[in-house]
């Protein structure tokens, strides 16, 4: 079910893991296939990305190792992932999924250890759960942004449907996602990628019909216009969207995540080097919080 050892690393540099990470994984594989629980495990996490490969809104839930905290229980998910990628590249290939999409689409493989190791500075997936989307055929790299085939839930369905949209929840729609370590989140990279999205699934989900995107995250947060330049790119990110709701429950470790690399840094201690840094760190120490915001915009037609 796993590469054997020599092309493993070959595998593991295609889906951009950190390099130092590459000897511990071809390493730690001899005890993934020798050992009969850890294979059982692999094949059954397997069966339930393979079951779930196509279909939008099909969360799964991979098992944890029940293992002392280790390498390998930090690892394991890599070895899942690696073992479901040739049913998701015979997906794609069905789907006629140019092969640069896809080996940039899985390529966040790498994108979440190095997260994790910028984190912790040891080797690790970050987020699970995250990559299955990926693995599953549900989510996709286009220029700038990924793409994520999902359903409406029951709060924003409910917003979209109440103004106007015609629309309920359950409803297929595109949900937006801002990768980390690719660069600033400019005008002109959006538009592109946006684009994209509109040809792509057009082209390889044509039984699909997507007329507006989301998107869930703290960079739709208003607050942010007190503390940024107007013509800042995240401003001119939340310009796309019109609001869908707000949360009301805070979520400051949202931020310092994404722009500090780590949720649990004390906030006192926060770095002002950038405007973006400045204002999430400024805001906490002033006693304010940070919210998710929850936003929509029609997508163009083709």
């Amino acid at each position: 079910m796993l590469p054997d050892t020599d092309e493993l690393a070959e595998v593991l540099l295609d889906l951009a893991v950190p390099h130092e990470d590459i000897n511990d994984l071809v390493r730690m594989r001899r005890r993934v296939t020798d050992d009969p629980e850890l294979r059982q495990i692999l094949e059954a996490s397997v069966g339930q990305l393979v079951g779930a490969v196509g279909r939008p809104g099909g969360e799964v839930d991979l098992p944890e190792l029940d293992w002392a905290s280790g390498p390998l229980q930090r690892c394991f998910p890599a070895y899942v992932f690696v073992a479901t990628l040739p049913y998701t590249r015979a997906y794609h290939r069905e789907r006629g999924i140019p092969a640069d999409i896809s080996r940039r689409t899985l390529a966040d493989l790498g994108r979440n250890m190095a997260a994790h190791r910028r984190r912790y500075g040891r080797a690790g997936v970050e987020a699970p759960r995250w990559l299955t989307r990926h693995f599953c055929g549900e989510l996709y790299q286009l220029g700038r942004l990924q793409f994520e085939r999902r359903r409406l839930g029951q709060r924003t369905g409910a917003a979209l449907a109440a103004a106007g949209l015609g629309v309920e929840p359950g409803a297929l729609c595109l949900t937006l996602h801002i990768p980390d370590f690719l660069g600033p989140l400019t005008p002109a990279a959006c538009d592109r990628s946006l684009t994209l999205a509109r040809d792509f699934f057009a082209r390889h989900y044509p039984e699909e019909r997507f007329g507006f995107a989301t998107c869930h995250s703290w960079l739709l947060d208003p607050q942010l216009k007190e503390h940024l330049d107007a013509d800042s790119n995240i401003l001119r990110f939340q310009e796309r969207f019109r609001t869908a709701r707000q949360d009301t429950e805070p979520a400051d470790t949202e931020p310092v995540r994404f722009v500090f690399g780590d949720p649990d840094l004390p906030v006192a201690q926060l770095p002002r080097r950038t405007s973006v840094e400045r204002a999430i760190g400024d805001h906490l120490r002033a006693g304010g919080h940070w919210y998710i915001g929850h936003g929509w915009f029609p997508l163009p037609e083709k």
